[in-house]
């Protein structure tokens, strides 16, 4: 991180659990209470699969997400030049890629209530979870998209599945009424299979992708693909807390803790690398900084290093250190 920058880490998840605390300890939450912004690691581990949630690394997540009220995810798309080859689409299909999801991230079907596993007056067992949103949530939401596409190509397209769903029927009308108030923003619609569809078929013709919080899940994984590597791809969840410009948030790689790889020191650093460039952007204005690490992160590309994940057959792969130092060689 920049000079001037402290940095202090803090358990939570997995590493939590191990050593008999909650995944988001106390101490943790404190720290991130004086703090002006969380770059976070990942969560998830095979040995927890099937627990109760509050048992799991991902509980430490969905905790900062709700207490710190972080509604807003973005999730930007971008295609390094010289990368075209690690995507799974045709180069032609790729130029110009540039857009980003903006997810709801604290409603929908991840937080609404009743969820659970029951046995039924019949005996047989059963689950259920529910998919709520309130006018309000979609809302402001909406607004960040619009605000976002003011400064962008000026085209948001909103995902729902208003065929089928009610809360989906909410917002869109919802959206539809905010809409008026950017007027130089173009507003487009589309069912989230079609989405999905349209991703591959045409993504550079994206800008702004406003979904809600399942559909932006796995919308964005699949966008993050278009670049070659769910391993490019960072976030920032930003809330209620601060001002623009200086508002507190939570940044992140959206792949996971590939487990299957783990302490192999091949792991793509690049998300996480981004991940801290949102965060001096959106929670430290300073934007010269954020600047300088992706034109760095760029300029590493363009020499031709590659992590495992993105070499092509005879290709070299660096190891994570290894990438990570030539990334800072140009900042």
């Amino acid at each position: 991180m920049r000079a001037g920058v402290e940095c202090v880490y803090a358990q939570a998840g997995g590493a939590a659990l191990r050593d008999g605390k909650p995944a988001l300890p106390d101490e943790t939450r404190a720290l991130c209470d004086r703090s002006d912004a969380i770059l976070f690691g990942s969560v998830g581990l095979p040995e927890y699969e099937g627990k109760p949630l509050a048992e799991r690394p991902e509980y430490a997540l969905f905790l900062l997400r709700r207490d710190y009220e972080l509604y807003a995810n973005l999730r930007p798309v971008r295609l390094f030049p010289g990368l075209e080859s690690a995507s799974s689409l045709r180069p032609e299909l790729l130029k110009d890629l540039d857009l980003i999801v903006v997810r709801e991230l604290t409603g929908g079907i991840y937080f609404g209530k009743p969820k659970e596993q029951r046995t039924g007056a019949d005996g047989m067992e059963e689950a259920v979870d529910t998919m709520f949103y309130r006018a309000p949530e979609i809302e402001r939401i909406a607004r960040v998209a619009f605000e976002l596409a003011r400064g962008r190509r000026k085209l948001v397209t909103s995902v729902d599945k208003q065929n089928i769903l009610e809360t989906s029927r909410l917002w869109r009308r919802v959206v539809e009424r905010i809409a008026p108030e950017y007027p130089g923003v173009r507003v487009a619609h589309l069912l989230v299979d079609n989405a999905a569809m349209q991703l591959v078929r045409r993504p550079a013709e994206f800008d702004v992708l406003l979904t809600e919080n399942m559909f932006g899940d796995i919308l964005s994984d699949e966008a993050a693909m278009l670049t070659g590597s769910i391993g490019n791809l960072p976030s920032a969840s930003l809330g209620t807390k601060g001002t623009p410009g200086k508002q507190f948030g939570l940044y992140e790689p959206i792949s996971g803790t590939a487990p299957d790889i783990a302490g192999r020191g091949i792991a793509n650093p690049t998300a996480a690398i981004l991940s801290a460039a949102m965060l001096l952007r959106h929670s430290l204005d300073d934007e010269a900084g954020a600047a300088t690490i992706e034109r760095a992160v760029e300029q590493t590309f363009a020499t031709g290093a590659r992590t495992a994940d993105l070499a092509r057959k005879g290709e070299e792969a660096l190891s994570t250190a290894t990438f990570t130092q030539r990334v800072l060689s140009f900042c």
